[in-house]
Parts: structure tokens; C-alpha cells; sequence
């Protein structure tokens, strides 16, 4: 019996199984880190809107043109971020309204809005 090698359990017949198992579970990571960091970029794009609504309702409380509360909005928010002025009674509103960027964004469509309301300062 010269010759002939054991078929049973070793350190040689792990590595296989190790390669294999890590194969699975790859995909499965790399869609968790996926998830994850567009989560995060949905979370960024959110705090933008938000603060462009907030500096384009302060700049419509001071009575600035719908065009330059539009522009300020842009600048804060992106240029992809699109931007709604309304009047409700005495209340003034700036709706901003954008999707969430990157790869992952791109493809869920995710859209997200900030709202910030204002009462006029111009009394007019």
C-alpha cells in the first residue's frame, strides 16, 4: 500500500472550501457596501436641499426674485436640484426637489424634497 494517499479530512482539502465559501458571500458584501454608500449619499443630498431651502427662503423673506432664490438654491444644493416658490396666505415656500447621485442613485429612483416656509420681511 505504497503510493496511496488518504481521501479523508486535511489542510489541503479546507483551502478549497474557504475559496469557495468566500466566492458566495463576495456579491453578497459588495451589495451591502453599495447599500450602504448610497444611503449615505442620500443622506448627504438631503442636508444639501435642506440648506437650500433654508437660504432660499431667507432670501425670498427679503423680497429677492424667484430667478436669484433659484440661482442661491443651485448654488447650495447642486445644479441638478430644481426649486419651487409658492405663496400660502402670508406664509412664503421653497420646495427643492433632487435625486440621489452616484451609480446606485442613478438607478433606484430616489427623489428627495426639502420644504422651508418663510413669512415675508419686506411687509409687502
Amino acid at each position: 500500500m505504497t503510493g496511496v494517499r488518504s481521501q479523508g479530512p486535511g489542510p489541503g482539502r479546507s483551502r478549497g472550501a474557504v475559496t469557495a465559501e468566500f466566492a458566495v458571500t463576495l456579491p453578497a458584501v459588495l451589495l451591502l457596501l453599495a447599500m450602504l454608500l448610497a444611503g449615505a449619499s442620500a443622506g448627504v443630498t438631503q442636508l444639501r436641499l435642506e440648506e437650500g431651502a433654508r437660504a432660499g427662503a431667507r432670501a425670498l423673506a427679503r423680497g429677492d426674485d424667484p430667478a436669484t432664490v433659484e440661482a442661491i438654491v443651485r448654488t447650495l444644493s447642486g445644479t441638478s436640484a430644481s426649486a419651487a416658490v409658492s405663496a400660502e396666505g402670508e406664509w412664503l415656500s421653497v420646495t427643492v426637489t433632487d435625486r440621489v447621485g452616484g451609480p446606485l442613485g442613478s438607478s433606484i429612483p430616489w427623489q428627495l424634497t426639502a420644504r422651508a416656509f418663510t413669512r415675508s420681511e419686506t411687509g409687502g
